[in-house]
C-alpha cells in the first residue's frame, strides 16, 4: 500500500478533479437510473395494454416516477414519458462524457507531476547514482512505468464511480423487489468470485510485461549509444538477433496481458445472461405470472438489472486494471523513493571569490559500492594562482582526487578546505559555478557550437561567445564547418574531431571564466597536431587560475609549481619537475617510460644528464614528430599545417 500511497499523496492536490470526475458519473447513473425506471411503464402506456398506469399495483418506486405522469391525457402521457426518458439519456451520456474527459485531465496532470517529481530527483541526486544505474533504466521508468502507474489513479475513480453506481442501482432494485434482489446480490457475488481468477494473472502479466518493457528499453538504449562499437566490429546481426527476442518477448507478454483483459468482457456478458436467466426463472416462483402489475415489475427489474451488470463489468475491468499497473506502481514508487538514493548535503554559503588556495587534509575515500579505500591520507595545498598536476598509474587515484573537489562525492574522512572553509559549509550551486573542468570524455549536447560554448552561461553576448572560440584556438574550424556557429554537432559531437570537441569545451570553460579548473587528462587522446593546438588554449585557460591538472603526458606539466605522484591511492611524490627527476623514484620511473615509449629509446638517467637535457630531447622530439607528419603527407596545406610549422620553429 505504500507504493499506491505515493500516487494518492499526488492526486490529493486535486481533490476537485477526483470529486467531479466520481460526481458527474455518479449523476449519468441517476439519470440513467431514472431513464430506466421509466422505459416499460411509458411502453406499456403507449401500447395499450393498460388503460392508466396508476390502475396497477406497482412498487413504490414505480408509482412515485411515474406519478407526475398520471394527469396527463392517455395519448399525450406516453409522449411526455418517452420525452423524459430521451431527457435522461442525454443528461446521463453529457455527465459520463463530462466524468471521461475530467478524469482524463487528473491523468495527465498526474503523469506531469510524477515526471517532473522524477526529473527533480535525477538533477539532484549525487552521481554516484548515476554512476551505477542504467541510463535507459532510468528512461524507462520515467517515460513507460509512469503513464503505466498513473492508470491506476484512473482505475480506482472508475471502481468508486461502478460502486457508487452499483449501490444506487442496487437500491433501486430492493425498492422493486427485495426477494428478486437478494437473489441477483447472490448471482452477481458468484460472477464476482469467478473473476477474481483474471484478476490475479492480470497482476503476473503486469509484471512480466513491465520487466520485459524495461529490459527492452535498456538493450535498445545500450546499443544506440554502442552503435560505432557495432558497426566497427560487424556485430550488428548479433545486435538485431538479441534486440529482436527481447521484442519478441515483449509482445508475448503485452498479448498475455491483453487478452487476460479481453477475456473479462465476454465472460462477464455471458455470466450475466445467464444470471438473468435465472432471475427470470426464480421470478415465476416469487411473483407469479399472467398479470400486467407482474409482467411490469419483472421488466423494470431486469431493466435496472441489466444496468447493474454493465457497472460489475466496468468494476471487474478496473479491479483488473489496478492489478495489472501494480508492478508499475512498484517500479515508479522505488524511482520516486528519496530515502534509498544519495544526496548532497547542502551549505549556505555562496563561493564568489577565492582568497588563499584549496588545500587537502587528510583525505580518506572509497566509492560506496567497494570494500578497499580508493585514497588514504591525502595532504595536498594549492595555492590560490598555482598549479597542482597529479600523475600515476592508472587506478592511483588520481580522476578520485579530483571529483572530491566539486562535490561529486565527500570524502570519509579528513576534508577539502577553500580559504579554509569545509567545502560542505558551501552552497552546491556556487561552489560548482567556480569550477571549470575540462576532462579528457569531453561532452557535447546535440545542439548548435553556440549553444555548446555558451551553455554554462546562457546570457552570453554572440562577441563573447566568439572571444572564448578564438582563446580556445577553435574560432579557425568552427568558421569553416556549414552553418558556422550555427551548426549542429551531433549526438555528444560526434560530427567533431576529437581535438575540435576539446576546444569547444575550453572555449566553454573560458566562456564561464572560473577561478578554478580542473583538467583532467585532456589532451591524452589527441593527435600531436590536436595536442598542440588544444594544449596551447589550456595554457591560456591555465593563466592567472588555480588548477588542478591530471596528467597522462608528463611533457604537459613540466611547468607546473607542484606535481604529485600518486600511487594506490597515496601521495608518494611530491615536488616541481625538476626536484622530482633528482630523486630518481616513481616519478623518473613513469617520465623514463614515457619517453622510451615516445621515441623508442630510454634517455640517459638523470643523475648523468641534467634535467635541461631532459627537456631539450623532449622538445627535439615532438618537433622531430611534427616534421615527420608534414613530410609524410599527413597533414594538409592550410591552417593547421601552419601552425604546426610555426610551433616546430619556435
Amino acid at each position: 500500500m505504500t507504493a499506491q500511497k505515493l500516487l494518492f499523496d499526488h492526486a490529493k492536490r486535486y481533490p476537485w478533479r477526483i470529486l467531479a470526475a466520481i460526481g458527474l458519473g455518479f449523476s449519468g447513473a441517476v439519470f440513467n437510473g431514472v431513464g430506466t425506471t421509466l422505459i416499460v411503464p411509458a411502453v406499456f402506456e403507449l401500447l395499450g395494454t393498460q388503460e392508466s398506469t396508476g390502475a396497477i399495483a406497482l412498487p413504490p418506486l414505480l408509482e412515485d416516477v411515474t406519478e407526475p405522469f398520471l394527469g396527463l391525457p392517455g395519448p399525450g402521457r406516453a409522449v411526455a414519458m418517452l420525452s423524459f426518458i430521451v431527457l435522461t439519456i442525454l443528461l446521463k451520456n453529457l455527465a459520463n462524457y463530462l466524468s471521461s474527459v475530467t478524469s482524463e485531465g487528473l491523468s495527465r496532470r498526474l503523469t506531469c507531476d510524477l515526471r517532473r517529481a522524477g526529473l527533480d530527483l535525477l538533477l539532484g541526486v549525487d552521481i554516484d547514482y548515476h554512476n551505477t544505474m542504467r541510463t535507459g533504466d532510468i528512461i524507462q521508468r520515467l517515460n513507460d512505468q509512469v503513464g503505466r502507474a498513473v492508470t491506476s489513479i484512473n482505475a480506482v475513480i472508475n471502481l468508486l464511480r461502478a460502486s457508487l453506481n452499483i449501490l444506487f442501482f442496487g437500491m433501486v432494485l430492493l425498492s422493486i423487489s427485495g426477494s428478486l434482489t437478494l437473489a441477483a446480490v447472490v448471482l452477481m457475488a458468484g460472477v464476482l468470485v469467478l473473476n477474481r481468477y483474471v484478476i490475479t494473472r492480470a497482476r503476473a502479466y503486469g509484471k512480466a510485461l513491465a520487466d520485459a518493457s524495461k529490459d527492452y528499453s535498456v538493450r535498445t538504449l545500450e546499443m544506440l549509444n554502442g552503435m560505432r562499437l557495432v558497426k566497427a566490429t560487424a556485430n550488428e546481426s548479433a545486435e538485431f538477433t538479441q534486440v529482436e527476442a527481447l521484442i519478441e518477448r515483449r509482445e508475448r507478454a503485452a498479448l498475455q496481458s491483453q487478452m487476460n483483459t479481453a477475456i473479462i468482457g465476454p465472460l462477464n456478458e455471458i455470466l450475466s445472461i445467464l444470471a438473468l436467466v435465472a432471475i427470470i426463472l426464480i421470478s415465476q416462483f416469487w411473483l407469479g405470472s399472467g398479470s400486467a402489475a407482474s409482467a411490469t415489475l419483472l421488466l423494470t427489474f431486469l431493466f435496472v438489472l441489466s444496468r447493474v451488470v454493465q457497472f460489475v463489468g466496468q468494476l471487474n475491468s478496473a479491479r483488473s486494471q489496478l492489478a495489472n499497473s501494480a508492478a508499475s506502481v512498484d517500479l515508479v514508487y522505488d524511482f520516486l523513493r528519496r530515502d534509498n538514493k544519495p544526496f548532497m548535503a547542502q551549505g549556505d554559503r555562496a563561493l564568489t571569490t577565492l582568497q588563499t588556495g584549496i588545500t587537502f587534509e587528510g583525505i580518506d575515500f572509497k566509492y560506496p559500492s567497494a570494500e578497499g579505500w580508493s585514497l588514504q591520507g591525502i595532504d595536498l595545498a594549492l595555492p590560490k594562482g598555482t598549479t597542482l598536476a597529479l600523475v600515476g598509474a592508472s587506478g592511483a587515484g588520481k580522476s578520485t582526487l579530483a571529483d572530491l573537489l566539486p562535490r561529486f562525492y565527500d570524502p570519509q574522512g579528513g576534508r577539502i578546505a577553500i580559504d579554509g572553509i569545509d567545502l560542505r559549509e558551501f552552497d552546491l550551486g556556487s561552489l560548482r559555478r567556480a569550477m571549470g573542468i575540462v576532462s579528457q570524455d569531453t561532452f557535447l549536447f546535440n545542439a548548435t557550437v553556440r549553444d555548446n560554448i555558451a551553455y554554462a552561461q546562457p546570457a552570453a553576448t554572440d562577441d563573447e561567445v566568439v572571444q572564448a572560440a578564438h582563446r580556445a584556438n577553435a574560432y579557425e574550424f568552427i568558421s569553416q564547418l556549414p552553418q558556422g556557429f550555427d551548426t549542429v554537432v551531433g549526438d555528444r559531437g560526434v560530427l567533431l574531431s576529437g581535438g575540435q570537441r576539446q576546444r569547444i569545451a575550453i572555449a566553454r570553460a573560458l566562456l564561464q571564466n572560473p577561478p578554478i579548473l580542473i583538467l583532467d587528462e585532456a589532451t591524452s587522446a589527441l593527435d600531436t597536431v590536436s595536442e598542440q593546438l588544444v594544449q596551447q588554449a589550456l595554457e591560456d585557460l591555465s593563466r592567472d587560475r588555480t588548477t588542478l591538472v591530471i596528467a597522462h603526458r608528463l611533457s604537459t606539466i613540466r611547468n607546473a609549481d607542484q606535481i604529485a605522484v600518486l600511487d594506490q591511492g597515496r601521495v608518494v611524490e611530491l615536488g616541481t619537475h625538476d626536484e622530482l627527476l633528482q630523486q630518481q623514484g616513481r616519478y623518473t620511473d613513469l617520465y623514463t617510460m614515457q619517453f622510451a615509449h615516445e621515441t623508442g629509446a630510454y634517455p640517459v638517467p638523470p643523475a648523468i644528464t641534467s634535467p635541461e637535457s631532459y627537456d631539450l630531447r623532449t622538445g627535439l622530439n615532438v618537433v622531430l614528430g611534427s616534421l615527420q607528419l608534414l613530410a609524410d603527407g599527413l597533414i594538409e596545406d592550410g591552417p593547421e599545417s601552419e601552425q604546426l610549422i610555426q610551433a616546430a620553429y619556435r
